[in-house]
């Protein structure tokens, strides 16, 4: 015990000492309190977001903190550690944007932080990874749904320019309330190199750190209220991917052009099979292309302008209309044809009719010839009988 209590130390006190000058590195719940907030972004919509979990913690004396989650399996789900740390008990929320109207409520404490995490040490660290239990199935449904994670090939990619989006009930404006509703954000991803030169050279900035910065708004972030959310972005199939959890942010606020850091999962899959006895892993290059997933939907763009839509949605009516027409046309083709037989049946009744007639009047007319043979026959004996009477 002895020997651990001065490796925490020991590492306490290196961390320290690498911190750069600023700007300094802290958890998104202590930001500056006028600059935290999640801004430039969206309302999300019911099913855009179905692996997003909202966590309710709480503290051994009482204090409750907020925190985002994902859900990667029916009874497991994975955040910051530092959300997760020193808690007592959480509530979590599951399903659908609203907090006053979720799918799932529920409450567990079993939670397990990556053990090279120091619980008690404070400051932002790597490996600010946790997984938590469930303690129940969670039944999948249209808002609930899990998300990919990153895979174990990929975990050291450059993301650089790549198009990600983080999602998160933070705050949305300056010493403004937490929204009721889940809201996200499109980022930009950065270099891991490029991230470490913008934080000074900060020993913080490892392999396993991913981070991203605003996408078209240098105040696009994510923030108070965020931390343990996902960092997503489409992969070579097309199925969402999970390639972050929200870490830290700049000490200068949330606002500012500095980089967002989060945690790669693709570094983590030998503990997450070593915890949950589940292989979360897969091979990018096996993936089958499908589009089980989509990213939210963004109000103010869209996939085609609302003229080709309209014209889109025209055609399918026009086919649909002339399908429906085709099928009447066969259907009264089929009862024309259906007539025809009757009538051919009812010709070839009376032609059998007029047949048998025409037998009946045949055979008659043989019965008369005959009787009338018969009848010149006995009269040609009668006259023969007579002249031999004469002679004799």
């Amino acid at each position: 015990m002895a020997a651990w209590g001065a490796l925490v130390c020991l590492l306490a006190v290196s961390w320290v000492s690498a911190y750069p000058s600023p700007p300094q590195f802290v958890y998104p719940e202590n930001a500056r309190d006028d600059m935290t907030r999640i801004v430039s972004g969206w309302e999300a919509k019911d099913g855009d977001i179905p692996y997003q979990l909202s966590l309710r913690m709480v503290g051994p004396i009482g204090t409750v903190n907020a925190c985002g989650a994902t859900l990667i399996h029916n009874e497991w789900a994975l955040t910051a550690a530092h959300c997760t740390a020193n808690r007592v008990t959480m509530i979590i929320r599951a399903g659908g944007v609203s907090l006053l109207r979720p799918a799932a409520i529920f409450e567990t404490t079993d939670y397990y932080n990556h053990p090279e995490y120091i619980e008690s040490f404070s400051q932002v660290q790597p490996h600010d990874i946790g997984l938590i239990r469930l303690n129940r199935f969670l039944e999948y449904s249209s808002v609930i749904q899990p998300i990919r994670l990153q895979a174990s090939v990929d975990k050291n990619k450059n993301y650089n320019d790549v198009k990600l989006h983080a999602s998160g009930w933070g705050r949305t404006w300056t010493n403004g309330a937490s929204p009721v509703n889940l809201n996200w954000v499109y980022l930009s991803g950065v270099s891991n190199q490029h991230c470490k030169d913008s934080y000074s050279g900060s020993s913080i900035i490892v392999d396993s750190t991913i981070c991203a910065r605003g996408y078209n708004v240098t105040s696009q972030s994510t923030c108070q209220g965020d931390s343990g959310g996902p960092l997503v972005t489409e992969d070579v199939d097309g199925t969402l991917t999970q390639v972050g959890i929200s870490s830290f942010v700049s000490i200068t606020g949330c606002h500012t052009d500095f980089p967002a850091g989060f945690i790669r999962p693709g570094h983590y899959h030998d503990w997450y099979l070593e915890v949950t006895g589940i292989n979360f892993d897969w091979d990018p290059s096996q993936a089958v292309t499908t589009t089980t997933a989509a990213e939210p939907t963004e109000p103010d763009v869209t996939t085609a302008a609302p003229e080709e839509e309209e014209e889109e949605e025209e055609e399918e009516v026009e086919e649909e209309e002339e399908e429906e027409e085709a099928s009447e046309e066969d259907s009264e083709t089929s009862e024309e044809n259906g007539e025809t037989s009757e009538e051919g049946d009812v010709t070839s009744e009376e032609q059998s009719e007029e047949d048998e007639n025409e037998e009946e009047g045949d055979n008659e007319d043989e019965g008369d010839n005959e009787d009338e043979g018969d009848n010149e026959d006995e009269e040609d004996n009668e006259a023969e009988e007579d002249n031999e009477e004469g002679q004799a």
